[in-house]
């Protein structure tokens, strides 16, 4: 990855530390795959007809316009649906804040519709009939994360099975160099804040805020040297960090009890700005 080199300047692949007598740990190959097999069965005589799987319900949203700062059931709804769905929009307590907004957001993404705050009849019909993330690794193992940075979400599987899918913010891609105090003294760190891709395993971990050479990381999980998936009070709809992965508060308070070492991350695409 390339970086902007300054004389004196310590050159960075990442936005947070990691201890020195961590060991570099070897990405994972693109032909890694998980397979589950199981025992068939058999019986005597003429098969069973399968029985009919039952029609799921239709569902029925709201379809009442809602802006930033609502209140009522209709808010409540929304955020049940997205939680059934995956998402992770806070408490269902029918108040339309910023928790929601970033669930929203990142429904919005997955189902093809341009991140607004305003809930209206695109996102209500989405709702009723939701598409599922696009699988960036389809040889991938069953518990992995994907991290999509054209379309700035993450989408963590367990089994197989969509667990988790949220809104992030990855490297602004913009070049920096920012002088701060770091083991005692004054130093200059310069990098390219950029996301690599490619295939990872998550390796240490820190709870709570943790003081890296470049700002506070809440809850980081790193996955590629210093470059992590961590908790900002910022987690804007544009590639915004030094490198690592953003993600709202509440999912950097739930993901470490979710994934853990060695998982699979895998990172695919390029944001563009517009």
């Amino acid at each position: 990855m390339a970086a902007l080199l300054t004389a004196g300047a310590v050159v960075l692949t990442g936005c947070g530390a990691q201890p020195v007598t961590s060991a570099a740990t070897p990405p994972l190959s693109t032909a890694t795959t998980g397979t589950t097999t199981g025992t068939a069965g058999s019986q005597a005589g003429p098969a069973a007809a399968p029985a009919a799987a039952p029609a799921a319900a239709p569902v029925a949203a709201p379809r009442k316009t809602l802006k930033l700062g609502a209140k009522g059931t209709s808010v409540a709804w929304l955020q049940r649906r997205l939680a059934a769905l995956g998402y992770l929009p806070g408490k269902a307590d029918g108040r339309y804040g910023g928790t929601t907004l970033a669930a929203v957001w990142a429904f919005q993404k997955v189902n093809g519709i341009k991140p607004t705050s305003t809930i209206a009849r695109g996102t209500w019909e989405a709702l009723e009939q939701p598409k599922t993330p696009k699988v960036l690794v389809r040889n991938g193992k069953p518990t992995r994360a994907e991290v999509d940075l054209t379309k700035q979400i993450m989408v963590f599987y367990v089994g197989g099975q969509v667990k988790l899918i949220t809104h992030v913010s990855s490297g602004s891609g913009v070049p920096y160099c920012e002088t701060t105090t770091w083991q005692g003294k004054e130093q200059r760190f310069c990098g390219s804040a950029r996301t690599p891709t490619g295939d990872f395993r998550t390796t240490w971990r820190a709870s709570g805020w943790h003081k890296s050479y470049l700002g506070q990381l809440y809850n980081p999980i790193f996955f590629n040297g210093g470059i992590a998936f961590h908790g900002a009070l910022s987690v804007p709809l544009y590639p915004a960090s030094h490198g690592c992965v953003r993600m709202p508060m509440n999912v950097a308070e739930v993901l470490p009890g979710l994934l853990g070492k060695g998982v699979p991350v895998h990172v695919r695409g390029a944001f563009r700005r517009v």
